[in-house]
């Protein structure tokens, strides 16, 4: 167990920077404010409770013992979401087709109401895991996806458009 809030917060700025994640779009997904997650990145928050830090490092794929992404990354995260994706509807997207959509923002129109259902629905910690999966699948900076979330969710008029930006 990490002992110090300050390594905490090391391990969760260099998490959030290999993820490609502004401090503003971390604590809008793990329900923080940004002030909070600079004080705990930069060593200045002298104390944030055993479940908030907790809430930070399960989004963006931390246990809460030593900091680490060894179980997270045995996951299919591309595959996961594109089964969230797929419920209720004949046609199915899959995992590459999904990595590509989130990689160039390319919405085919057979996949609309797929992404909306994945954008609006699915776990936060899973929509992190597809960005990051995504990410090294299509050779892209997981930062460029992120901006391609916000602007497939602000198309898609979704209730949590606002979360991605």
């Amino acid at each position: 167990m990490i002992s110090h809030l300050a390594q905490v917060g090391d391990s969760i700025r260099e998490r959030r920077s290999e993820l490609g994640l502004s401090q503003a779009l971390l604590a809008k997904l793990s329900g923080l404010t940004r002030q909070t997650i600079n004080g705990l990145e930069s060593g200045k928050l002298k104390d944030l409770g055993f479940n908030r830090v907790c809430q930070v490092m399960n989004v963006i794929g931390l246990s809460p013992g030593m900091p680490s992404t060894g179980p997270r990354s045995a996951k299919k995260a591309l595959w996961m979401a594109a089964n969230t994706a797929n419920v209720s509807y004949k046609r199915e997207i899959n995992p590459e087709q999904l990595a590509h959509i989130l990689a160039t923002g390319d919405l085919k129109r057979e996949f609309i109401a797929h992404v909306a259902t994945l954008l609006e629905e699915a776990p936060i910690p899973l929509l992190v895991m597809a960005v990051e999966e995504a990410a090294i699948k299509e050779r892209v900076a997981p930062q460029k996806i992120w901006k391609n979330v916000a602007s497939l969710a602000d198309s898609l008029d979704l209730v949590r458009n606002g979360l991605f930006k």
